[in-house]
C-alpha cells in the first residue's frame, strides 16, 4: 500500500483547523474522488460528495432473509472527524463517510428506512445488547474478544497502523517494543487502546521504560497532541492515518501493523445478520461496492465477499 505524499508548505497546523476547513469545502461530485477531494478553492481538504448510493436497487433475495415485519434499522455511528470516517458536510448537519455510504446502500438494498443516531464510539457496542440500536457502523474491527459478545457482518478490511511527526526517529513500527519510553496517542475504547494496554508489559519485561498510552474521544484533540508534541506517535486505523497524513502538514505514515476485517456490529445472534450479508454481497456484485471504495480512496480495503463474524485476521 502506498503512503500519500504531497508538497509540505506549512508545518504542524493543528488538526482542528484542518477538519474545520474540510467541513467548509465540498466538491461537486465529479465521479472522481481525487477530483472531489481537491475540488473547492484549489484545496485538497474537501469532503468528497459523489453520489454512490441513490442508484442502489432493492435486492429481493436479501429482503427475503429479513425477520418478518422489519421495516426500519436504527443505526448508531460515531463522528470520526475526517474522511473516510464519519463526518459532516458543509451544512454541519448531514452525515457522510464510508460507513455512512455503506449503511445507506445496504438499507436501500433491503428496502428499509434507516434511522441514524450519533453516539460515542465506546458506547455503541454495549448499547447493541440492550436493543437501543440495531446496527453499529464506526469502522468496528472484528477481534476474537469482540466476537464473544457481538456479531459482525463484514464489508471492508482496515486495521491498525501508526503515524508520527516528520521529525520523529521512527520510520516504522513492527514491534511494540519500539514504542518503549514514548507517548502513544489513540482513540478511547478502540482495538488500538486494547492492543497497547495488553502489550505494555513488553517494555518492562525487556528492562525498558513502558510506553504511555494517551486516549482521546475527540480526533481533533488526538491530532493536536501529536502536532504540538504532547504525544510522540498515533495508533489508529490504516485508512484514517493515510488520510490524515495526506491532509496535514509535517506528518508521516509509518506502516501497517495489523489488518482487521471491519463490519456492521449487531447484537449477538441477531436475525438481521444474514440479510445484511446478502445485501453487502449484492453491492459487491453490482459494482456499488467498488464505487463507494473509489469515492473514499480505500480500494485497497476491498474484500471478496461479506461474512458473518469471521475469525480475527492474523496478518
Amino acid at each position: 500500500m502506498r503512503t500519500p505524499t504531497r508538497a509540505r508548505k506549512r508545518l504542524f497546523l493543528p488538526f482542528t483547523l484542518i477538519a474545520s476547513a474540510a467541513l467548509l469545502l465540498t466538491a461537486c461530485g465529479s465521479g472522481d474522488p481525487a477530483a472531489d477531494v481537491a475540488g473547492a478553492a484549489g484545496g485538497s481538504d474537501a469532503v468528497p460528495t459523489t453520489d454512490v448510493v441513490s442508484g442502489v436497487r432493492r435486492n429481493a433475495d436479501a429482503v427475503r432473509l429479513l425477520p418478518a415485519g422489519t421495516s426500519e434499522l436504527t443505526l448508531a455511528v460515531s463522528i470520526g472527524g475526517s474522511p473516510p470516517g464519519t463526518t459532516y458536510l458543509s451544512d454541519g448537519r448531514t452525515l457522510t463517510g464510508q460507513d455512512v455510504d455503506f449503511a445507506h446502500a445496504v438499507a436501500k438494498a433491503l428496502d428499509l428506512t434507516l434511522k441514524t443516531e450519533q453516539a460515542s464510539f465506546e458506547a455503541i457496542l454495549p448499547a447493541l445488547d440492550s436493543g437501543k440500536y440495531d446496527v453499529g457502523a464506526s469502522n468496528f474491527g472484528v477481534t476474537e474478544e469482540r466476537r464473544r459478545t457481538i456479531d459482525f457482518v463484514t464489508y471492508i478490511n482496515d486495521g491498525q497502523g501508526f503515524a508520527a511527526r516528520e521529525d520523529s526517529g521512527l520510520s516504522e513500527v513492527t514491534d511494540l517494543k519500539q514504542l518503549c519510553g514514548r507517548k502513544v496517542a489513540t482513540g478511547a475504547g478502540t482495538t488500538f487502546e486494547a492492543t497497547l494496554e495488553k502489550s505494555r508489559h513488553l517494555c518492562t519485561d525487556a528492562g525498558d521504560q513502558a510506553y504511555t498510552v494517551q486516549t482521546y474521544s475527540e480526533p481533533g484533540a488526538l491530532w493536536s497532541s501529536l502536532q504540538q508534541g504532547r504525544s510522540d506517535v498515533v495508533m489508529s486505523t490504516i485508512n484514517g492515518l493515510r488520510y490524515a497524513v495526506a491532509h496535514q502538514e509535517g506528518l508521516k505514515f509509518l506502516n501497517e501493523f495489523h489488518r482487521l476485517d471491519v463490519g456492521f456490529a449487531l447484537k449477538k445472534g441477531s436475525a438481521l445478520a444474514p440479510a445484511l450479508r446478502a445485501a453487502v454481497n449484492g453491492l459487491i456484485a453490482d459494482g456499488t461496492y467498488a464505487r463507494i471504495l473509489k469515492k473514499w480512496d480505500t480500494t485497497e480495503s476491498a474484500i471478496a465477499k461479506s461474512e458473518i463474524s469471521p475469525p480475527e485476521r492474523k496478518d
